[in-house]
């Protein structure tokens, strides 16, 4: 017997998914075309925003398992580019949104309070997925305490909330897992379970940093020599002096707690072999890895940019809807909520091709050097 057959609208539950659009009313009739779109977009986003986790979760558990087979770096470079290419369609949602005046929305505006894009409870699981620490967290304007926020006014819990802190105990988070796996990247040949190890990443490190200085001291010459006044050429000088510094603090991992050292700079140092060395072989996916968190953080960074843009560019700089400092907030959220720093400060450490070190243990990386 032939099986029922599958039709394109209730594959999709197309009838449920048109029937969504009515806000607080009882259908859409009496809405205006801006309100129906304001409905439309969000909810399109929530949509991306349920792939990306999706994505995100099946890409962190690539990366949590004790040992990650080098064929599946090429599916988790998938899953991160498709992350970030969804989080791109998110931002270009924003030049609909600013098809509205002013006026427009302030038409249906009060309809929202205290509703807020804050409380896209899957939005703060991507923050949470990725590894956006409570710490780092900025305070939305009238309550630190961001889990309550989502909660219903009455502080009962609410879905938004349930999801959030079900998020908050699924570990561990993408940077963790990824950091586990570049704290196993062999440098120079030598990996973590090998007798001189630490020796090893230490002398990595000091040879690395030896060029680094030549490569600044060479770069600092040529800015200074073209300086035109001696108050100007100290400031140059002093200037590369302390990148030069801060090179060193941040691979010795200077600012962490001193028991945490030896790991985080060992996570550091082999970024920095990843990027530097990123010809040989068994480095082809890590660094396609690297270059894709980059790219998803890039992404994300610029959807919170256009946010704020958007907004400001139709409500200006009021307080938000759910008592946000609004575009005050938007913008503190670009630039603080940063999780993989350290692979966009490992950027300005790197040197040119050939001033790299030499490479030991070539073998190692599946290339033999030449004689």
């Amino acid at each position: 017997m032939a099986g029922k057959a599958t039709l394109y609208w209730d594959y999709i539950k197309l009838e449920e998914l048109l029937a969504l659009q009515t806000g607080v009313e009882p259908d859409e009739t009496g809405l205006e075309n801006d309100e129906v779109m304001f409905i439309v977009i969000h909810q399109i986003d929530e949509l991306w925003f349920k792939l990306a986790i999706r994505e995100l979760v099946r890409v962190r558990n690539l990366f949590a398992q004790e040992k990650v087979r080098e064929q599946s770096l090429s599916d988790a470079v998938r899953g991160i580019r498709r992350t970030a290419l969804l989080f791109d369609q998110v931002a270009h949602h924003f030049r609909l949104m600013e098809t509205m005046t002013t006026r427009d929305y302030l038409g249906f505006r009060d309809k929202l309070s205290p509703a807020s894009g804050f409380q896209s409870a899957q939005l703060r699981e991507i923050e949470i997925l990725l590894g956006l620490q409570v710490n780092d967290r900025i305070p939305l304007g009238h309550d630190n305490d961001y889990l309550r926020a989502l909660r219903y006014p009455d502080g009962r819990v609410s879905p938004a909330s349930k999801r959030v802190e079900a998020r908050l105990k699924d570990v561990p988070t993408l940077l963790e897992a990824i950091n586990e796996w570049l704290h196993r990247t062999p440098i120079q040949g030598s990996t973590p379970e090998q007798e001189g190890d630490t020796e090893n990443v230490r002398r990595f490190v000091e040879n690395y940093l030896k060029a680094q200085a030549i490569e600044a001291e060479e770069a600092m010459i040529l800015v200074r020599d073209s300086a035109p006044g001696e108050a100007d050429r100290r400031r140059i000088e002093e200037r590369y002096h302390k990148e030069r510094i801060k090179a060193r603090e941040f691979l010795l991992a200077e600012e962490v707690p001193e028991e945490e050292r030896p790991r985080v700079a060992r996570v550091r140092a082999a970024l920095l072999f990843i990027e530097s060395y990123r010809e040989l072989p068994l480095l082809a996916w890590p660094r396609e890895v690297l270059d894709g968190l980059v790219e998803l953080e890039q992404a994300f960074v610029i959807f919170r940019q256009r946010h704020a843009r958007m907004v400001e560019r139709v409500i200006g700089r009021r307080t938000g809807t759910g008592g946000s400092a609004g575009v005050d907030y938007l913008e503190q959220t670009a630039l603080r909520y940063r999780v993989f720093r350290e692979l966009w400060a490992v950027r300005t450490l790197m040197i040119r091709k050939t001033a790299l070190p030499p490479l030991r243990g070539p073998d190692v990386y599946g290339f033999v050097a030449k004689e």
